[in-house]
């Protein structure tokens, strides 16, 4: 079974965490959150969350594929953590996923992973720093190899609908998508 790792920063998006926490475990995903502190986490609209684990606790621990929600300012959390940095870097280091939306895909240019790709985040935030060797886009969301990156919280359900088909594969994406009843 995959395994994803989604750490939570106080101020992050709930629509990009819950979402793909909830999808993903339809698609029997393993899917541990975890808080960058002990403890309950409070999201950017007052949405307290408690964490799977804390992230000391599975530093170490193999995760196919790691993402990032965005939202303000958890993303700056994220970008600020040098746990997450270190994670991000050993995640692509060794060939798996990193994923992000909204303000989160920002962390990844931190980090060098947008370097010489393509990639998508919520508007203004990928354009405000200096990547003139990012090919930045529109789209919902944009796979560029082993890194995913979406476009905000209208966005989060065909982000983690990718993310599925990544993981596990088209015909699992469309049994869940299909379940949601989506138009």
């Amino acid at each position: 079974m995959p395994s994803v790792l989604i750490p939570l920063a106080p101020g992050f998006e709930e629509i990009e965490a819950v979402t793909v926490v909830d999808l993903l475990r339809r698609a029997a995903i393993e899917v541990v959150t975890a808080g960058l502190a002990p403890g309950p986490v409070t999201a950017s609209r007052g949405t307290v969350v408690v964490p799977d684990a804390e992230l000391d606790t599975v530093l170490e621990r193999e995760f196919d594929m790691l993402v990032l929600p965005g939202g303000l300012p958890g993303a700056d959390h994220l970008d600020r953590d040098p746990r997450v940095r270190e994670l991000v870097g050993r995640m692509a280091e060794s060939g798996r996923y990193t994923a992000a939306i909204c303000a989160a895909p920002k962390v990844l240019a931190s980090a060098g992973l947008l370097s010489g790709r393509r990639a998508t985040a919520f508007p203004g935030v990928l354009e405000r720093l200096d990547l003139p060797d990012v090919a930045l886009e529109a789209a919902a969301v944009v796979v560029d190899g082993k890194v995913v990156t979406s476009r905000g919280p209208g966005t989060a359900m065909d982000f983690a609908l990718a993310l599925i088909e990544l993981l596990a594969d088209r015909a699992t994406r469309e049994q869940v998508e299909a379940a949601l009843q989506r138009p």
